[in-house]
């Protein structure tokens, strides 16, 4: 996986480079287009041989709901030509990275049992700023092997208040 981030780091900083005055603009471009190159039929149809460049940037502007500007025109073209298309995802990740970093920003996964929603997560991220000292994207994720509690990761740095790592710790504790 690191040589997929190794080959996608140039490219996100290119791109967040040549678009700074349109980083939201862009960063619904890129987040689209690597929901599209994510695809294991388009990335099979863009492996084959006999699939033209043209072809697959066609397909894929043809897949894109919302029209492209000449720069994701542009940057589509050249991760295509260079045959990276399956590193888009990472470039796409790489350069919401940067973004955030400008922000003061952070993306922020809570993993829990249950739905949260509402003032509920509103509180959590509330919570969950103050803690790490820093604005953050919060988005949710189920994960009933929790079964109750919270699992937050941020960037490297995971804070697990769940019930499964208390039951983790306590086995630890009563079998040393």
């Amino acid at each position: 996986m690191a040589e997929l981030a190794t080959i996608a780091r140039p490219y996100a900083e290119a791109l967040f480079a040549a678009v700074k005055s349109d980083l939201d603009g862009a960063s619904r471009w890129v987040e689209e287009l690597a929901a599209i190159a994510a695809n294991p039929q388009l990335q099979q149809f863009a492996g084959n041989p006999r699939a033209t460049e043209t072809q697959v940037f066609d397909l894929i502007a043809g897949v894109a709901k919302t029209p492209l500007s000449d720069a994701a025109k542009n940057f589509l073209r050249t991760v295509i030509g260079n045959g990276r298309l399956s590193a888009l995802t990472e470039i796409a990740a790489q350069f919401r990275a940067l973004k955030n970093a400008q922000g003061g920003m952070s993306d922020a996964t809570v993993h829990s049992a249950f739905p949260i929603e509402g003032a509920a997560l509103e509180g959590v991220k509330a919570v969950l700023e103050k803690r790490f000292a820093r604005k953050l994207n919060v988005k949710v994720a189920l994960d009933p092997e929790l079964i109750g509690g919270i699992r937050v990761v941020v960037g490297d740095e995971v804070l697990d208040t769940s019930v499964k790592a208390r039951l983790e710790q306590m086995k630890v504790a009563l079998t040393a």
